[in-house]
């Protein structure tokens, strides 16, 4: 591990130009691909079984839960990207400013259990797409899963614009294949109508609706979008700063309202092709896939909707590894190997979902799917708060803190959300309790207590900032006019250490630090063996690698002191990315310099990032010769 920088996405940060010349098309366009990478998560698996149950069951009566959740997340993740653009922060730093230590914990942990819901969602999809294409049993679909653990990697190493490309066609795919179905199914257009007024017919549709709302305001999605509009380089003038937050809201209502259309597409179909024919029972994707071709008469039907599903879920786990990445950083300020990462959010859906099938069996899986979106709704509640208060905060956010009507919005839709779950945990901890019996002391002394503890830290997340502000660090915008600057010394290099690595670059690297040194500085030639023995024995190791690298090394001295250079070598045994820092703490050095190998994507797997682990390792400065 290594300790985090203070930005956001650090690797992607500013580094798509906004300040391009030309109209307002050209200005737009620099800016659009944060949504739409959010959008994926509210058109992911999930969402499919909760539309579906909703549409099979109540017609479209629902429809006006979407809408509704739709707007409520144009609302707020419009106030996402306002916290990214004005701040330069992610919702996960923004609360780490807002709350206790302790209280971060417990929203980090809730964030950690969010991703891995909705990365369960995606699992399942997959596996389910998986089976539905290619008659592959579910358990086999989600192993396979685990292999697009390097996708983002891969795309990440591109640059984000390509990554946002990637991800706007799987949206086009996920588009196209429900709109040709919806064209099939030929929904009722006045009952569509009746559908956008409220209604709740039964507790079944309150379980199901607080689903979709799950399923479509996702917690994670919050973290994401205030990160990824970080990865602008915009203007920090207060007009730059107004433009970048305009053409953020005009992306999000775009990449939103196709997600909407995806939802209700969604939704409809079932309404139109099974609760009209009395199936009413469809909560299963499996189910919808087998009688899509006798009820549209088509037999491509099931396959775009299969070809859909699996578009949804690689769209959305690659959103969610983002995501997973930002609430670590900001929370813990400590960051893994993005690769460890992923397989680390991957394996907490996939290991559940393989024992619960197994156990369970294949059916499981729609009410593993509802109750996945119904646990992300329970969880915004934690997020949206700390967001609220952050973008309502005008020492914090200056001139560009949230107005009067968008304060009144963003709290009404938080409390219609908790409201909403406090409704459905009474009415499950009461069901619970009457089919329990004689075991209903454990609900008594384990459930009851974890629920309260969670409402009482619920209600400090609500009251802390208004009733106790700590010092706090204001948002300076812009950043300040030129304070003017007065002429420094130029830095005495006294002692310069030079990390060799054998290759190429070595006597580029060694040039860069005897022209900064001169003849005044001491050098410290350093290099790690990375051999499994070393790894093992440490400086006990005397095997051919570790003795011929020893012996290189003093080549490389013996030279330098012929040169009138004065130079002493140190060697360490095991992962370079640990052991150079360790060299350089033990001795009294004033720089680094380090040689780029040039590794890109599958080489950094396998020979790992040293340079930029190094550079968050140690405190000195650090020059990197390419």
């Amino acid at each position: 591990m290594r300790h985090h920088t203070d930005r956001s996405l650090s690797e992607v940060h500013s580094t798509v130009e906004t300040e391009v010349k030309g109209g307002f098309w050209r200005r737009l366009f620099a800016f659009l691909g944060p949504a739409y990478l959010v959008s994926v998560g509210y058109m992911d698996p999930g969402n499919w079984a909760t539309d579906l149950a909703g549409g099979s069951r109540f017609g479209y009566a629902l429809l006006w839960v979407l809408v509704m959740s739709n707007l409520i997340a144009l609302l707020l993740q419009s106030m996402s990207a306002r916290l990214g653009v004005v701040a330069r922060r992610d919702l996960a730093q923004a609360s780490r400013e807002l709350y206790h230590p302790a209280a971060n914990i417990f929203n980090y942990i809730l964030a950690e259990i969010a991703i891995a819901a909705t990365d369960l969602a995606e699992v399942l999809g997959m596996a389910i797409g998986l089976q539905l294409l290619f008659d592959i049993p579910l358990v086999w679909g989600v192993a396979i899963s685990v292999l697009d653990a390097f996708l983002l990697l891969f795309l990440m190493q591109l640059g984000i614009r390509k990554l946002e490309a990637f991800i706007l066609g799987l949206i086009a795919v996920i588009g196209g294949a429900f709109l040709v179905q919806m064209i099939l199914a030929k929904p009722d257009v006045v009952q569509m109508a009746g559908g956008i007024i409220p209604s709740i017919p039964s507790d079944e549709a309150l379980f199901i609706a607080i689903g979709i709302i799950g399923a479509t305001v996702m917690p994670h999605n919050l973290y994401l979008h205030s990160a990824l509009v970080q990865t602008r380089k915009i203007a920090e003038t207060p007009e730059g700063i107004r433009r970048a937050i305009r053409f953020n809201i005009i992306d999000s209502a775009i990449a939103l309202n196709l997600a909407l259309f995806v939802n209700a597409a969604i939704l409809i179909l079932a309404a139109a092709v099974f609760y009209k024919y009395g199936y009413t029972g469809v909560s299963e994707i499996q189910d919808a896939h087998r009688l899509l071709e006798p009820l549209l008469g088509k037999s491509y039907a099931p396959v775009l909707f299969a070809i859909a599903l699996i578009a949804a879920g690689q769209s959305s786990t690659v959103t969610g590894t983002l995501a997973g990445q930002i609430v670590m950083e900001g929370y813990l300020h400590l960051r893994i190997a993005p690769w460890l990462r992923r397989l680390l959010t991957r394996l907490l859906a996939v290991v559940p979902a393989i024992l619960a099938i197994s156990y369970f069996g294949e059916h499981a899986t729609g009410n593993m799917l509802v109750l996945s979106q119904v646990i992300l709704s329970m969880q915004l509640g934690f997020a949206v708060i700390p967001l609220l208060h952050y973008v309502s905060d005008r020492q914090r956010m200056g001139d560009f803190a949230i107005g009067f009507w968008a304060k009144i919005g963003g709290w009404a839709s938080a409390g219609i959300i908790v409201a909403l779950n406090v409704r459905l945990v009474a009415q499950q901890v009461g069901d619970w309790l009457q089919q329990a019996g004689e075991r209903a002391w454990a609900i008594q002394f384990i459930v009851l207590p974890v629920l309260v503890f969670a409402g009482l830290m619920l209600t400090y997340i609500v009251f802390k900032p208004l009733l106790a502000r700590a010092p706090q660090r204001k948002t300076r915008l812009p950043h300040g006019a030129f304070a003017g600057l007065e002429e420094s010394q130029v830095p005495d290099y006294r002692a310069i250490a030079v990390a060799l690595d054998f290759s190429d670059s070595d006597t580029k690297t060694l040039s860069h630090a005897l022209h900064l040194g001169g003849k005044k500085a001491h050098y410290f030639l350093l290099h790690s063996v990375e051999s499994a023995g070393a790894w093992v024995m440490g400086a006990e190791i005397k095997d051919r690698e570790s003795l011929e690298d020893r012996k290189t090394l003093e080549q490389y001295a013996a030279r330098l002191k012929e040169m009138g250079y004065r130079c002493d070598i140190f060697i360490g045994y095991g992962p370079a990315k640990q052991e150079i820092p360790k060299l350089v703490q033990q001795h009294d050095i004033d720089l680094l310099v380090m040689g780029a190998h040039g590794h890109r994507t599958f080489k950094d797997l396998i020979f790992g990032a040293t340079i930029d682990a190094v550079r968050h390792a140690v405190s000195v400065p650090v020059l990197i010769v390419r």
